[in-house]
Parts: structure tokens; sequence; C-alpha cells
């Protein structure tokens, strides 16, 4: 703020004594020594000389002494955002027509204008541009940016135009406390500090998943869309429904029923077909028994028909979980190690392929767990 210590910027008062004549003076050098003294005598010599073009080190307001109670009051303001940021509900009252929400839209408007003032002063004590001045700083900066986003989002609320994305900047705000707290502020920039030090870690983390990533596609790519499709030549008498092209659980391609080509050594078959059911009963007609189906009341099990395994086009989970490229197998990899469904997708891969297949996603959990 305005009140500044010699501690941080160095002493900057020069006495008379100390300065020493190198050679004899005249009398047209009285203007130059003037203009010389007059820029060693600068409270603050590292800090911009002039501020907007008329403001002086030396000329109120930027001599005037700030003590600490204005930062205990930018905390206390801080504070009073994240309370009215966790309260704020904007399914609940979309128009703000209610007092709860137009109490908060107040204290949001006096918040933006006690930063923004906050934002000035700091910018007539210390200058806009240069080494110490106010833009000088990284977290001055953020602080620039979360006003002027605010300015933004005020003036396009005026012309009555929304644009959420903006509004997503006030969570940032609350970052406004690392900059007023100082053990903080230590430790977010001993972190950010950390984070290039990380950078052989994080690479061979990468190179590990990209090696999983590669065994999954040479092995898996395109068995988790294999189906059960209808027997070949298969003909239906006229009049009758045909059924699905290829057999479909009641979850649907949710938890599809994935089958294990001839080629394969997976768990599932396409003999491993459930039969049908319809209203509680289990269908074990023939598609010949059909004419007789009404004067039976029994149900066509369609479910036997589906005798060849095949390649579809979809994979589970509406095509996020597959091996058939790269890209959907560090997807899937990232899936694994977060231990969210991994389970599933091993019994998938298992039924498609082979059993010993656990060992991949096993390893994989064990390495992930390392880094």
């Amino acid at each position: 703020m305005c009140q500044m210590d010699d501690h941080s910027y160095g002493s900057s008062v020069f006495r008379l004594n100390d300065v020493r004549p190198s050679q004899e003076v005249g009398p047209g050098d009285d203007d130059s020594i003037g203009s010389d003294f007059s820029t060693l005598v600068l409270p603050f010599p590292e800090l911009a000389p002039v501020v907007f073009f008329c403001l002086k080190q030396t000329t109120c307001p930027r001599n005037c002494p700030v003590d600490t109670w204005f930062e205990r009051i930018s905390i206390m303001v801080i504070l009073l955002n994240c309370v009215t940021l966790g309260m704020y509900q904007p399914c609940e009252n979309i128009d703000c027509t209610s007092d709860r929400c137009q109490i908060l839209q107040a204290f949001d408007a006096f918040i933006y204008i006690f930063f923004a003032l906050e934002m000035v002063v700091k910018m007539v004590a210390l200058g806009i541009f240069g080494h110490r001045c106010y833009l000088g700083d990284t977290w001055n900066r953020l602080d620039f940016f979360i006003v002027m986003a605010g300015m933004v989002e005020y003036s396009l609320d005026l012309q009555n135009i929304n644009l959420s994305a903006i509004r997503t900047v006030r969570v940032l705000r609350p970052l406004k406390a690392i900059n007023r707290v100082p053990s903080m502020r230590i430790l977010v920039n001993l972190l950010l500090d950390t984070l290039p030090m990380l950078g052989n870690v994080l690479l061979l983390c990468f190179f590990v998943f990209f090696i999983f990533g590669i065994i999954g596609v040479q092995l898996w790519a395109g068995l988790l869309r294999n189906r059960c499709y209808l027997e070949e030549n298969f003909t239906l008498s006229s009049g009758m429904t045909p059924p699905a092209p290829y057999y479909r659980p009641e979850e649907g391609d949710e938890r599809p029923f994935i089958c294990s080509l001839p080629s394969d050594n997976g768990i599932m078959s396409c003999s491993d077909v459930p039969a049908r059911r319809e209203g509680g009963r289990t269908c074990c007609l023939d598609k010949e028994d059909a004419l007789h189906r009404q004067a039976v009341g029994l149900c066509i099990n369609w479910n036997q028909y589906y005798t060849r395994c095949h390649t579809g086009n979809v994979n589970p989970h509406k095509g996020a979980i597959n091996f058939d490229n790269i890209v959907y197998a560090w997807i899937v990899i990232f899936q694994v190690i977060t231990l969210e469904g991994w389970v599933e997708i091993m019994y998938y891969v298992m039924d498609a392929h082979s059993f010993y297949n656990f060992i991949y996603f096993i390893l994989l959990i064990i390495v992930s767990n390392i880094y």
C-alpha cells in the first residue's frame, strides 16, 4: 500500500557529506546538479517517480501513511466473498427476484467495488509499470485480471447480455488471500518452484502409460465391439417380426454381452447367451412353433439364434470404453488408475480375449500407485 518500509526497498536518502565532488563545479552546472540531486532524494527510487503524469512520490496521496488495518479489512472482505460465493444458488432463482439473491448481489457489488478501489490505491502508491510497480508482481496481475473480468461482467449485465463464462472468474477471487497472507504466499511459491523438478517424473509416467496404451491397442483393438449376431442364413416366415441384429441384454449397450471370437480364448461365447424371458417366464419355443404361440400362450426364445460372434460397430458406454486407438486407450487407462469402474473394464477384456488379461490391469494399478 502507500506505507513502504526502508527494509524492502533499501535506504534511499543520501546525506550531503557523503557526496564527494570529483571535479570543480562551475556556475553553469548548477541546474544539472539540482536535477541529479532531485533524483537521489526520491524516497523509493525503485518505484515510478511519477504516476498518472502528475502524482510524485512526495505528493499526496502517494506519501500518505496506510497502516496494516487496510490489509486486515481486505482479508475480511475476501472471507466475506467466500461466504457469499458458497451461498449463491443459481438454479433456484434464475431471474434473481428473491430477497436472498438480491442481498447476495448487493454484497457482490460491494466486494467488487472494494477490490477495484484497492487496485487503484495500489497503482497510485506503487505505480503501474516497472520492476517493483503494481503490474510487476504476478499476484497483482491476477488481481488486475479479476477486476477487469468483473468490469466486463457488469457492463454486459447493463446491456442485458448474459455471458456465464465470465461469471466463473468470480471463483478466482478467494485466491487474492494468497497475496495477503505472507506464509501462504511463500508456500504457494515453493510449490510452484518445485513443478519444474517434477518434469522428469511426469515424463517417466508419460512413457509408462504410453507403453501400456500401445500394449492395449495391439492386443484388444476392436475386441470390445464383439457381439453375438444371428446365425447365417437366418430366415423368418412371412408376417413374423424379426429380432434385433445382435443380442442385447436388458441393460442395453451400457452393460453389453461381449463374446470371444473363435481365434481368441475369451471367457464368454455365444453359447452362453441366456434364454429370452417375457413376463417373468422363460421362452422355450422355436421360430417354427410361432403358429402355436397364441394357442399355447408361450414365447419364442430368439436368443438361441445368436450363435455367430462378430465384430460390430458399438463399444461399451456409448463408445467411450475401447482400445481401438491410443487416445481411447489413454482414456481407459486414466479411468483404471482412478479405480473407477476398472473391474468392469477388466471383465470386458477378459470376456473378449483371455482370462489372463487381469495381469495387465493389476500391473497398471501397481505402477500408477508408485507414481
